[in-house]
């Protein structure tokens, strides 16, 4: 089997002239946060990045088919996003919302204009754990109740708030927290008690919600919130008809019903630009990061005026959020895709990639599992398809032998046995190939 080449690409990178990424990581552990991690047994020092790719300090390509831990969505350092944000900077750097400002305003319409139903009121924050952190508060105090239900094995944050919502104990912290908070079962057809080939899965997955409310709580509970994919649980796809009985068991309850768009926003679904249409709901708050800004410090809650109107009861501030330059790298993030049609393209090169790693689950029998939707897909290993043991330490080796090939791709799951596979939405047939065929090599290689 040939080595797979990297698709063609006419750039030329700047030769880099600063300090080595020997030095990058001494520096790093002797004054960063020791709770940050590495990917690689030889990490790598990214210092420029263009469309799909990035280059490491030694002048190597990369195809980046984890998009910045799916942050990159219309592409590194795009020319329109990029000149829309530098032409800001040389107006205004910052203003708060103590002040009028156009971008502000005009973005929030403009997002508002994605919104199906009545979500048109915008809240701008700075990252996904705020946007969730914002959300909680304001489904408490709306409906008056105090009990939230999310998922098992998802995750919403990193923060005190957020941390209780995260259902991974790799990523809980062992201090108080998830007061008030209830898990449910993750509706997962490969793991789960029901799989793909049960109509009524949706349904009776949704079925233990309604229990959580019956026995876990007062019967009154304050809202829902669930990721319209799972991301770092490994890109769990809910069955059909899911989150529509979860919604109807949770409003009958008096909750409001929140939709963490997070990772699956912004077309990356393909067939959709919000990932809860594709289960045809329509949930009372949304919350967004990554991808609508490609790479800036900006994140949103999107909910009705009713909800809103709560907020209002106090006073409520945020002072980066709604940043002149964040609206208008994200109001030029709408415009590219648009323009470039890159909803479209996550429908069509997801297809394609789908298709091809249906054919390497064909050819190794460690590939447990193919899942998702658009360019948001997931490839679970397991040491054996009977018993579904989470094949950890191949899925470690899968990563390390891709990034060899210039590669990156990222793990999820509970164990770290799934491929997470969510590049720029601007990837071409070219790249879909590429990534299938490095795919091939390293699962051949275990």
């Amino acid at each position: 089997m040939t080595t797979p080449q990297l698709p063609p690409f006419d750039f030329q990178p700047r030769k880099y002239d600063g300090p080595s990424a020997d030095e990058v990581a001494r520096l790093r552990k002797a004054f960063l946060n020791p709770g940050i991690f590495l990917y690689y047994k030889k990490p790598i020092m990214l210092v420029q990045g263009r469309a799909q790719y990035v280059w490491d300090d030694r002048g190597k390509r990369y195809l980046d088919a984890l998009g910045g831990i799916v942050t990159i969505s219309v592409g590194h350092c795009h020319p329109h996003v990029v000149a829309a944000a530098n032409a800001q900077n040389e107006i205004l750097q910052h203003s708060t919302t103590i002040y009028l400002h156009p971008n502000i305003a005009t973005y929030a319409e403009k997002l508002a204009s994605k919104m199906p139903g009545n979500l048109k009121v915008c809240y701008f924050v700075n990252s996904g754990s705020e946007a969730n952190d914002l959300a909680l508060m304001m489904a408490r105090a709306y409906t008056g109740n105090y009990d939230l239900i999310a998922l098992r094995n998802a995750y919403h944050g990193g923060n005190a708030a957020t941390m209780g919502l995260t259902a991974h104990s790799t990523w809980k912290f062992n201090v108080p927290h998830s007061f008030g908070i209830h898990h449910a079962i993750t509706a997962d057809p490969y793991r789960g008690l029901f799989g793909r080939d049960d109509p009524d899965a949706g349904k009776k997955y949704a079925a233990d919600v309604k229990e959580l409310i019956q026995f876990g709580t007062s019967g009154q509970i304050a809202g829902f919130i669930a990721e319209s994919i799972q991301g770092v649980g490994g890109y769990i796809v809910f069955p059909d008809g899911y989150l529509k009985n979860v919604y109807e068991h949770v409003r009958a309850a008096g909750g409001v019903c929140i939709a963490d768009e997070v990772q699956t926003g912004f077309g990356r679904t393909g067939t959709h630009f919000w990932g809860f249409e594709t289960q045809g709901v329509i949930p009372d708050i949304v919350t967004m990061a990554k991808g609508i800004g490609n790479g800036c410090p900006l994140a949103a809650v999107v909910t009705t005026p009713e909800i809103a109107a709560t907020v209002a009861n106090r006073t409520h501030f945020n002072t980066f959020g709604g940043n002149p330059v964040v609206c208008a790298q994200g109001q030029a993030v709408l415009e590219v895709i648009e323009r470039e049609k890159l909803q479209e393209n996550s429908l069509k090169l997801g297809q394609r990639i789908l298709d091809g790693l249906g054919k390497l689950k064909e050819r190794h029998n460690i590939v447990g599992d193919v899942r998702g939707k658009g360019l948001m897909l997931g490839i679970e290993l397991v040491k054996d398809r009977a018993t579904k043991e989470p094949a950890k330490a191949e899925c470690a080796q899968v990563v390390e032998s891709a990034r060899e090939m210039g590669l990156l791709l990222g793990k999820g799951g509970l164990w770290g046995q799934t491929i997470r596979f969510a590049p720029p939405m601007c990837i071409n047939e070219a790249d879909a190939d590429f990534v299938v065929d490095v795919l091939d090599r390293s699962l051949a290689g275990l």
